[in-house]
């Protein structure tokens, strides 16, 4: 039985990786495998459910994305999965040009998408995945039923078509293997299904019949949801219906349908003679000060850029969690908040690139 359990939370850092292979897995996704010398073993051990962050000099301009790990821990090598996003700089990028031999930056893995996985025997996982959200899953649901002979997963994965399922072969195989013990259910909304309820879009209607019918939620010890904001927030009300603990449901989103994942600089700042925000900060133990302008509205993150470049982010759209700092003294207001558990909130952590300064002086520590 594996012994797997969620690594503790390590400082983002990069580091230069090199591209072994890039494998098609649809006409509009590939799979990218890195290679991890053995001196970086500690820095890329994670847990399965978690990501990491791609930085590259594309067109001139650095760009960031964060793509959650798709394998179970491997010694030597991790690997992501790219889906082409219409319009997306990197993600075409990285289908049309990317190759292996090509070096990137790449992110010590982060994120708590995860499930303890040394207790597994007698518990039933269940995930909901649209798209490229079954990136994350695909670790998960391998290390579940490879971890334990007596843990069910069960899988509903939504998708335009069946040539759009990213790793079709792979979940059939794991089906082949474990066919008492994996429960797969393709939902199309292109593409006629023998039974009606996996025909059309995971709605509100579909997800309390499949509640009703496929999985039932009495039986499961823990959910998780991945996809775009609209299906995970239809997946958690209808697990509110159900009388679903949310402690019991992880969730993840690959976009939250707004602007704010662009390349970040550090933007100059005028001041003037309104009045400022002094803000106070430790990144890898060493202290930094930055004074914005009020009328200027600077997220911290942004502010803190613009005296130490290294400041760790990814998406810069409150998704990832990469940014997370925790307010010492004074306050902040966040804008947005898709990564932070409730009980982190009460311990003082914020997301930076979604958080203004609500009072004079703000101290924040990258490093707790």
């Amino acid at each position: 039985m594996t012994t797997t359990a969620t690594p503790t939370r390590r400082r983002a850092r990069f580091h230069t990786l090199r591209v072994t292979r890039v494998r098609p897995l649809t006409t509009d996704s590939v799979e990218v495998t890195f290679a991890v010398p053995g001196a970086l073993a500690d820095d890329y051990d994670y847990a399965p459910g978690q990501y990491v962050a791609l930085r590259a000099t594309i067109d001139g301009q650095e760009v960031r994305r964060s793509y959650s790990l798709c394998r179970p821990p491997q010694a030597g090598e991790i690997a992501v999965a790219i889906k082409r996003d219409h319009g997306g700089l990197f993600s075409t990028w990285a289908n049309d040009v990317l190759a292996a031999g090509a070096e990137i930056d790449v992110m010590s893995p982060q994120g708590t998408f995860t499930s303890d996985l040394r207790d597994l025997d007698g518990k039933h996982l269940a995930g909901i995945a649209a798209g490229s959200g079954i990136t994350p899953l695909m670790a998960l649901v391998r290390s579940t039923l490879d971890g334990s002979p007596t843990a069910r997963v069960s899988l509903v994965y939504a998708n335009r078509s069946t040539p759009d399922v990213m790793f079709l072969e792979e979940l059939a195989d794991l089906k082949d293997r474990y066919p008492d013990r994996f429960a797969l259910h393709h939902v199309l909304t292109r593409e006629k299904r023998t039974a009606p309820l996996l025909s059309g879009h995971l709605d509100a209607d579909r997800l309390d019949a499949v509640l009703n019918g496929l999985v039932r939620p009495q039986t499961v010890d823990e959910w998780f949801l991945c996809g775009p904001l609209g299906l995970v927030q239809t997946c958690r009300d209808s697990l509110d219906r159900a009388d679903v603990d949310r402690t019991h449901v992880r969730y993840e989103l690959f976009t939250t349908g707004e602007p704010g994942d662009g390349p970040r600089r550090a933007a100059p700042v005028t001041t003037g003679d309104g009045p400022s925000v002094q803000i106070d900060f430790t990144l890898d133990g060493q202290s930094a000060r930055v004074t914005t302008p009020v009328d200027a509205r600077e997220t911290i993150l942004d502010a803190a850029l613009r005296v130490r470049p290294d400041t760790p982010f990814a998406c810069a759209g409150g998704v990832c969690g990469t940014c997370r700092a925790r307010v010492i003294e004074g306050s902040v207001q966040m804008a947005e908040n898709y990564a932070l558990e409730p009980e982190e909130i009460e311990r003082g952590y914020v997301l930076t690139c979604q958080s203004h300064p609500t009072t004079p002086c703000v101290v924040l520590d990258y490093d707790v």
